[in-house]
């Protein structure tokens, strides 16, 4: 039996999201100390940085931690909704709630993230041409439960984080990680 181009691609798509759709979870490099994983973390940022988002301001995880303390901070999640549902971090917003209005923000600290603060840190460098003050947090998620922050589900505190990909998989011990498919991270 032929199919015609547009059958094979809808085959093509169910496949895809049957072989890859069912996230995978897994414990991390087991074999590294947390203090590896950071440096880890804190280099691959710091190349990120240098090469895509030279002229952003980052905060580190722990001056961000201070900053909770005070309530005057708002943290802005860059990652997919998916992504989000794993964990987040404390009281924060998704990329598209806080561009929808971020005037509401200004009297705030803003600091926007992801896995590892690359997608952060483009948005805060389109941001920041626009004149609009963001920070990137520092290693993002990942560097945040390295230095001991707490993330959160729907259920409270939650111990799984969303790496994004095998790449990223440097969560501390304790955390299980969550990683889904190539194709997934492609739609």
């Amino acid at each position: 039996m032929k199919m015609n181009r547009q059958t094979r691609i809808r085959v093509w798509r169910l496949l895809s999201l049957f072989l890859l759709v069912v996230p995978h979870a897994s414990s991390g490099d087991s074999h590294l100390s947390d203090a590896q994983k950071k440096e880890i973390v804190y280099r691959m940022y710091q190349d990120y940085k240098v090469k895509d988002f030279p002229g952003v301001t980052d905060i580190s995880p722990r001056n961000a931690m201070e900053l909770l303390q005070s309530g005057n901070i708002v943290f802005v999640d860059t990652r997919k909704p998916e992504e989000m549902s794993v964990s987040m971090l404390p009281n924060a917003i998704s990329r598209e709630e806080y561009l929808q209005d971020t005037v509401k923000y200004k009297e705030k600290i803003v600091v926007a993230y992801c896995t590892i603060s690359y997608r952060s840190g483009i948005l805060a460098e389109e941001l920041a041409s626009r004149g609009v003050a963001i920070y990137n947090l520092k290693g993002g998620l990942l560097a945040w439960v390295l230095e001991g922050g707490k993330v959160y589900d729907a259920g409270g505190e939650t111990k799984k984080i969303h790496v994004y990909g095998k790449k990223w998989n440097y969560a501390p011990s304790g955390y299980e990680t969550v990683t889904f498919g190539f194709f997934e991270r492609l739609f």
